[in-house]
Protein backbone atom coordinates (compact mmCIF):
# COMPACT_ATOMS: atom_id res chain seq x y z
CA UNK A 1 0.00 0.00 0.00
CA UNK A 2 1.10 3.29 -1.04
CA UNK A 3 2.15 5.89 1.91
CA UNK A 4 1.65 9.59 1.83
CA UNK A 5 3.65 11.33 4.82
CA UNK A 6 1.05 14.56 5.96
CA UNK A 7 3.64 17.88 6.03
CA UNK A 8 2.45 20.96 8.41
CA UNK A 9 0.45 23.23 6.12
CA UNK A 10 1.60 26.31 4.43
CA UNK A 11 0.40 29.01 1.73
CA UNK A 12 1.90 27.96 -1.08
CA UNK A 13 1.70 24.42 -1.51
CA UNK A 14 -2.40 24.48 -0.20
CA UNK A 15 -2.53 27.20 -2.56
CA UNK A 16 -3.94 24.87 -5.13
CA UNK A 17 -6.53 23.45 -3.36
CA UNK A 18 -7.74 26.59 -1.01
CA UNK A 19 -6.58 28.75 1.82
CA UNK A 20 -6.15 28.82 5.31
CA UNK A 21 -5.76 31.02 8.62
CA UNK A 22 -5.13 30.37 12.26
CA UNK A 23 -8.63 31.38 14.10
CA UNK A 24 -6.86 32.15 17.73
CA UNK A 25 -3.45 33.65 16.19
CA UNK A 26 -4.02 35.54 13.27
CA UNK A 27 -2.11 37.86 11.00
CA UNK A 28 -2.21 41.33 9.79
CA UNK A 29 -3.71 44.16 10.96
CA UNK A 30 -7.07 44.07 13.35
CA UNK A 31 -9.79 46.54 14.00
CA UNK A 32 -9.42 47.54 17.52
CA UNK A 33 -11.54 48.64 20.75
CA UNK A 34 -10.55 48.97 24.24
CA UNK A 35 -11.42 45.28 24.78
CA UNK A 36 -11.05 43.67 21.90
CA UNK A 37 -9.04 42.89 18.40
CA UNK A 38 -11.00 41.90 15.27
CA UNK A 39 -9.40 40.36 12.23
CA UNK A 40 -12.25 40.81 9.92
CA UNK A 41 -12.42 38.64 6.23
CA UNK A 42 -9.30 36.35 6.50
CA UNK A 43 -11.19 33.78 4.89
CA UNK A 44 -14.24 34.54 2.63
CA UNK A 45 -16.47 32.61 0.45
CA UNK A 46 -19.32 32.74 -1.89
CA UNK A 47 -22.84 30.66 -0.40
CA UNK A 48 -26.35 31.41 -2.46
CA UNK A 49 -28.89 30.71 0.24
CA UNK A 50 -27.79 29.34 4.45
CA UNK A 51 -25.18 28.13 5.83
CA UNK A 52 -24.62 25.66 8.18
CA UNK A 53 -22.38 24.88 10.92
CA UNK A 54 -21.78 20.75 11.46
CA UNK A 55 -19.67 19.73 14.59
CA UNK A 56 -18.25 16.16 13.20
CA UNK A 57 -16.10 13.78 15.61
CA UNK A 58 -13.14 11.76 13.65
CA UNK A 59 -12.05 8.68 15.74
CA UNK A 60 -8.28 7.94 15.42
CA UNK A 61 -7.57 4.99 13.04
CA UNK A 62 -5.02 3.61 11.36
CA UNK A 63 -5.32 6.93 8.61
CA UNK A 64 -5.72 4.44 5.97
CA UNK A 65 -7.97 6.44 2.75
CA UNK A 66 -10.56 4.34 0.82
CA UNK A 67 -12.39 7.23 -0.49
CA UNK A 68 -12.63 10.45 -1.60
CA UNK A 69 -15.77 13.42 -2.06
CA UNK A 70 -16.21 16.74 -3.75
CA UNK A 71 -19.23 19.43 -3.92
CA UNK A 72 -19.22 20.73 -7.65
CA UNK A 73 -20.77 23.89 -6.36
CA UNK A 74 -19.54 24.51 -2.99
CA UNK A 75 -16.26 25.21 -1.05
CA UNK A 76 -16.08 23.93 2.36
CA UNK A 77 -14.55 25.27 5.58
CA UNK A 78 -13.16 22.86 8.59
CA UNK A 79 -11.89 24.17 11.84
CA UNK A 80 -9.81 21.92 14.07
CA UNK A 81 -11.61 22.52 17.64
CA UNK A 82 -9.57 20.81 20.17
CA UNK A 83 -6.56 18.65 18.73
CA UNK A 84 -4.04 19.68 15.70
CA UNK A 85 -5.92 17.40 12.61
CA UNK A 86 -4.70 15.91 8.86
CA UNK A 87 -6.93 16.88 5.78
CA UNK A 88 -6.01 15.13 2.75
CA UNK A 89 -6.83 16.73 -1.20
CA UNK A 90 -6.49 16.28 -4.51
CA UNK A 91 -7.15 18.46 -7.23
CA UNK A 92 -10.63 19.25 -9.12
CA UNK A 93 -10.52 15.79 -11.93
CA UNK A 94 -14.17 16.16 -13.46
CA UNK A 95 -15.25 13.54 -11.16
CA UNK A 96 -12.39 10.84 -11.58
CA UNK A 97 -10.80 10.72 -8.73
CA UNK A 98 -7.20 11.13 -9.01
CA UNK A 99 -5.83 9.29 -5.27
CA UNK A 100 -2.24 9.49 -6.63
CA UNK A 101 -2.42 13.12 -6.80
CA UNK A 102 -3.43 13.59 -3.63
CA UNK A 103 -1.49 15.87 -0.50
CA UNK A 104 -1.96 15.43 3.27
CA UNK A 105 -1.48 18.40 5.10
CA UNK A 106 -1.15 18.35 9.09
CA UNK A 107 -3.50 21.40 10.35
CA UNK A 108 -2.32 23.01 13.65
CA UNK A 109 -5.64 22.79 16.24
CA UNK A 110 -7.71 27.20 16.40
CA UNK A 111 -6.85 26.91 12.38
CA UNK A 112 -9.62 27.04 9.58
CA UNK A 113 -9.12 25.50 6.33
CA UNK A 114 -11.20 26.64 3.46
CA UNK A 115 -11.16 23.38 0.72
CA UNK A 116 -12.34 24.98 -2.68
CA UNK A 117 -15.42 23.63 -4.84
CA UNK A 118 -13.93 20.28 -6.33
CA UNK A 119 -11.42 19.17 -4.67
CA UNK A 120 -11.29 16.07 -3.60
CA UNK A 121 -11.14 15.53 0.22
CA UNK A 122 -12.83 13.31 3.28
CA UNK A 123 -13.42 13.74 6.87
CA UNK A 124 -10.73 15.76 8.71
CA UNK A 125 -7.89 13.06 10.78
CA UNK A 126 -6.89 13.36 14.15
CA UNK A 127 -3.08 13.74 14.80
CA UNK A 128 -3.04 13.24 18.35
CA UNK A 129 -5.91 12.59 20.35
CA UNK A 130 -8.25 9.83 20.34
CA UNK A 131 -11.44 11.75 18.57
CA UNK A 132 -10.69 14.75 16.87
CA UNK A 133 -13.66 17.79 17.18
CA UNK A 134 -13.61 20.19 13.79
CA UNK A 135 -16.70 22.32 12.56
CA UNK A 136 -17.46 21.88 9.04
CA UNK A 137 -18.92 25.00 7.16
CA UNK A 138 -20.53 24.28 4.14
CA UNK A 139 -23.89 25.66 2.38
CA UNK A 140 -26.94 23.97 4.67
CA UNK A 141 -27.80 20.11 3.21
CA UNK A 142 -24.86 20.05 1.19
CA UNK A 143 -24.19 16.63 2.57
CA UNK A 144 -27.32 15.47 0.45
CA UNK A 145 -27.18 17.58 -2.79
CA UNK A 146 -23.97 18.41 -3.95
CA UNK A 147 -21.82 15.91 -2.59
CA UNK A 148 -19.81 13.12 -4.50
CA UNK A 149 -18.84 10.42 -2.90
CA UNK A 150 -16.10 8.05 -4.04
CA UNK A 151 -14.67 4.71 -2.66
CA UNK A 152 -11.24 3.31 -4.45
CA UNK A 153 -10.40 0.54 -6.04
CA UNK A 154 -8.24 -1.27 -3.40
CA UNK A 155 -4.96 -0.57 -5.74
CA UNK A 156 -5.58 3.39 -5.08
CA UNK A 157 -6.15 2.76 -1.18
CA UNK A 158 -3.41 4.78 0.95
CA UNK A 159 -2.07 4.97 4.01
CA UNK A 160 -1.16 9.09 5.55
CA UNK A 161 1.96 8.97 7.96
CA UNK A 162 3.65 11.37 9.51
Amino acid sequence: MRELKATKINTADFAPFGTFCSMTKPEGYPLQGEIHKFYPDRISGNCIGSMGFSPIAVHKDERIIKAAEYHTTTWEGIVALDDDMIIHVAPASAGTPVPELTRAFIVPKGTMVKINAAIWHLCPLPLNNEVLHAMIILPECTYANDCTVVDFEEKDWFRITI
